[in-house]
């Protein structure tokens, strides 16, 4: 059996864009018939692949995939990351044969099990059991390896009330569980899985991941496309970055996602927008300016670790009378939320009614308390102190920066954790002497025999 499980080589995949085609008349299909041949033969003179394979770049054209080539071995987990549009699901849907490539080609060796997005495989007319043994026969499972995985399938899924209504009346969250178990329980050699485990609560993402880590300690194939960079680190050895198409970088995930962070997050301290008609918003409020900077500082100014800074919005509220809270959520580069603070104890304006006005909300944050890394942070305005009436991702990016001062000691490399806080610690000299007999005293045993 062959130790490659994947094997793609210069594969690309060509979408034309823009009007659609008119609608062709039968004399149209006649003819295209008829000069098939010659257009054929024409290529293979001239030594094209496919007339479509080498069209010329134009706004009409787009390449989803180009000369994307890479082996994966049996039993390798590989994580593929990259921005929106880079063409990580292009290639899933390629390895799964839901799509051809435009030139290139991609060998699979091994039974594959593929979830691309929400209720993949599933119809939607028949109940959670007989899509279990549906999707399972896909897979090319026998109904009694089905019927020996099934209460495992179930138990995982959380869904044993709902299980013989059609999944049309599934939750979201009930739609994409089931598939996900089905999929990762009955044993396929290959896993491809898209990013839709962003649908599912917490508590299931953790068991996705979970159940992920089992599927690869027991040598099967994992491919694994997140933006969840937290979850490529820890479950992939190996990370292949998509950019535009092609591979920018492909190697161990640490380095890569490295890699990836630094040129993805570009730092944004302070953005204003000086038209409310067109202000990120809604018709309650407007936001006029975001800034993160020292506490004393510019938003040009730098923060490190140590560094107290805050984060600020002016914003414009449209409506008088309204309770208003702002909450202000902040991730790292990985997608792991580090903390979320809400102004219920800002003194001056909360549980008042706010006029229509121009106000500024200001968290403050302080030093010692982040590590070093980048750092994201939206906004969200909350009615009531309850319902969230507009909320805004990713307003603003920034960096915090080592100090390499005196509380690294001897350490030279990356402190490990979301935060780093200074705590205050004491040590207290209790009793002299050590309660070990002298001939267990490691200094004194250490010493070879002569030595006085």
């Amino acid at each position: 059996m062959s130790e490659i499980a994947i094997h793609v080589e210069n594969l690309g995949k060509l979408y034309r864009i823009g009007p659609r085609e008119r609608y062709r008349a039968l004399r149209d299909v006649l003819t295209d018939t008829l000069y098939a041949p010659f257009r054929a033969a024409a290529a293979a003179f001239n030594g094209r692949r496919r007339e479509a394979a080498d069209a010329p770049a134009s706004p009409d054209v787009l390449w989803a995939l180009r000369d994307v080539s890479f082996d994966v071995k049996r039993g390798e987990v590989v994580g593929i990351i990259g921005r929106n549009g880079a063409g990580k699901t292009t290639l899933l849907k390629i390895l799964s044969r839901v799509t051809e490539p435009t030139r290139g080609h991609a060998r699979i060796h091994g039974r594959v099990g593929s979830l691309l997005e929400v209720g993949t495989g599933f119809h939607p007319e028949l109940t959670g059991r007989e899509n279990i043994y549906v999707s399972g026969t896909i897979l090319g499972m026998t109904r009694a390896e089905i019927k020996a995985k099934f209460d495992e399938i179930v138990a995982f899924a959380e869904v044993e009330r709902f299980l013989d209504t059609p999944v049309k009346h599934y939750s979201t969250g009930m739609y994409v569980r089931l598939p996900f178990a089905v999929a990762a329980h009955l044993r396929p050699e290959i896993l491809l899985v898209d990013e839709v485990l962003a649908v599912g609560d917490a508590v299931f993402q953790r068991k996705c991941i979970g159940k992920m880590g089992d599927v690869a300690k027991e040598g099967r194939t994992v491919l694994f496309v997140s933006h969840n960079m937290a979850a490529v680190e820890s479950l992939c050895t190996r990370t292949i970055w998509l950019h535009q198409g092609q591979v920018r970088e492909d190697g161990p995930s640490a380095a890569v996602v490295a890699s990836y962070l630094k040129t993805s997050l570009s730092p944004l301290t302070e953005r204003v927008w000086d038209d409310p008609a067109t202000a990120p918003g809604n018709d309650k409020f407007r936001l006029r300016r975001a800034c993160v900077r020292p506490e004393h500082g510019s938003p040009a100014g730098p923060i490190t670790v140590r560094t107290p800074f805050v984060i600020e919005f002016e914003y414009w509220n449209l409506r008088p009378n309204l309770y208003v809270s702002l909450n202000v959520p902040l991730h790292n580069e990985k997608d792991v939320q580090v903390f979320s603070s809400l102004s219920i104890h800002e003194p001056a304006w909360h549980g008042r009614p706010f006029p229509a006005g121009l106000f500024r909300s200001v968290c403050h944050v302080p030093g010692d308390l982040l590590n070093d890394g980048v750092y994201r942070a939206g906004v969200q305005f909350v009615q009531n102190e309850g319902v969230s009436v507009y909320d805004q991702e990713d307003v603003l990016v920034f960096n915090v920066q080592d100090s390499y001062g005196a509380d690294r000691g001897a350490w030279h490399g990356k402190l490990a954790g979301v935060i780093r806080p200074q705590l205050r610690w004491t040590t207290e000299f209790l009793v002299e002497g050590s309660p070990l007999p002298a001939h267990h005293d490691p200094v004194r045993s250490s010493k070879p025999r002569g030595d006085t």
